[in-house]
């Protein structure tokens, strides 16, 4: 109650609470349960010089044992590079949508994902590559095939009948995943808190919930230490040293973000006066 007071607009889920503990969130099978590099990368390559490819390489395999999987780290590390690898890997398009997406606006993506191999464990009947960098894209591309004459169903009627143009980027952010997140699916995201204030963010945490629930995996790159809450999900750590799990509580992002809020005055002190 006290939640909702505070942000209203926060859909709860039916019957018992957001995250019953008492609960498994473990899938029987994950989509993708690991991923390595099956192939060396060119040392010319600015690839070669990334973090995550060098300790990847070194690495056996990088393993998704669990339902949600986070990947943090400092900017720089390559986390949203090894996610887009993984996302066309697995035939995604490389600027997001689902696997039967097949605009461009521009080759940007790096090849990494022709060095990878993914272990995958079972199939999913949905799936989605979100990417906040080029979610606009993604929203053109569905405005453009729903102004193609056809005796189908509008594209736009999986998500929400409302084109995501005529949205805020937060809004359109979840009505992706309210309504075209169907549930038994693979969801690759990447920052997907760039669009969301804190409430929202909470709105997300209770939609990956229910759909985790519906046998989904979700695979994150995210600096939002409210998204990486998500109990019993494992969070990979990347840095310019290794990659490893660590607890929530230990990453920088909650450390950081408790510190600041428990005394932003003494935090800008240090920031703004050098002392």
């Amino acid at each position: 109650m006290y939640l909702q007071r505070l942000a209203p607009h926060i859909r709860m889920p039916k019957g018992k609470g957001a995250f019953d503990l008492g609960e498994s969130f473990q899938m029987q099978r994950n989509y993708i349960s690991s991923v390595r590099i099956s192939s060396p990368v060119d040392e010319a390559s600015y690839l070669h010089e990334l973090p995550v490819v060098r300790h990847l390489t070194q690495m056996k395999e990088l393993v998704f044992s669990k339902a949600v999987t986070f990947l943090v780290g400092e900017n720089g590390t390559g986390k949203s590079t090894l996610l887009e690898a993984i996302a066309v890997a697995y035939g995604f398009n490389a600027e997001g949508g689902s696997r039967n997406f097949s605009f461009s606006t521009s080759e940007t993506h790096s090849d990494l994902h022709r060095h990878l191999t993914l272990t995958k464990s079972a199939f999913p009947k949905d799936g989605f590559f979100l990417r906040a960098e080029s979610f606009y894209n993604t929203a053109s591309y569905i405005d453009e095939l729903d102004a193609i004459p056809t005796r189908q169903p509008h594209i736009v009627a999986s998500y929400g009948g409302r084109s995501l143009h005529k949205q805020s980027h937060g809004e359109s952010f979840l009505a992706l995943v309210q309504n075209r997140f169907g549930g038994n699916g693979i969801y690759l995201l990447d920052e997907p808190e760039a669009a969301l204030s804190p409430s929202r963010l909470m709105s997300l945490l209770v939609h990956i919930h229910e759909l985790v629930q519906n046998n989904s995996q979700f695979i994150i790159a995210s600096h939002s230490p409210i998204l990486m809450a998500y109990p019993e999900a494992e969070v990979y750590h990347l840095s310019e040293d290794r990659i490893c799990s660590v607890d929530y509580k230990d990453t920088e992002h909650y450390q950081l973000t408790r510190r600041f809020l428990e005394n932003p005055e003494r935090m800008l002190h240090y920031l703004l006066e050098g002392n």
